[in-house]
């Protein structure tokens, strides 16, 4: 089912959670993703799923690998392969910022949300850097904190 937050025009249809988990996320940018009408009829339903999705640079092109679209149901010979390579839209001297940045520094291209604005499928793409398990379990430990203190705050106030 897709999740239908609205704002400003957008609307959300798929979250990659596990990327906030696994990374720390430096920068993030906006990319136009070339689909075929039943890949957007089927991300219209939310059948979408971004986990274990990353991207790739080749050629001065990016393209996201493992970002699974199901088949449209009513489609017929016109339908894809679910985890073909989709090459994302971005304005060249952007591609090869990203690409120097991810030769140099070491870190990975990751999508983390796939929303409709107006009518056209956009990726949300994080310049991610990956955690550590102590990372991991520092960022949780934190949570844990926050979540307590708001739970203070909110019997105090009662």
């Amino acid at each position: 089912m897709a999740m239908a937050s609205q704002r400003d025009g957008v609307k959300v249809v798929a979250k990659n959670k596990k990327a906030y988990h696994d990374y720390f996320v430096q920068e993030k940018y906006e990319a136009g993703i070339e689909l075929t009408g039943t890949e957007v009829k089927s991300v219209r339903q939310g059948t979408i799923n971004l986990k274990d999705s990353y991207c790739t640079i080749k050629n001065g092109e990016i393209f996201v690998q493992n970002l699974h679209i199901s088949p449209y149901e009513k489609g017929n010979i016109f339908n894809k392969d679910p985890l073909r390579p989709k090459r994302l839209l971005m304005h060249k001297r952007e591609i090869m910022k990203l690409y120097g940045q991810i030769k140099q520094e070491g870190l990975t291209l990751i999508p983390l949300t796939v929303y409709f604005k107006g009518p056209l499928v956009k990726l949300e793409l994080g310049l991610c850097k990956g955690k550590k398990m102590h990372d991991k379990r520092e960022s949780t430990a934190r949570k844990e904190i926050e979540r307590e203190m708001d739970r203070k705050m909110k019997e105090k106030n009662s």
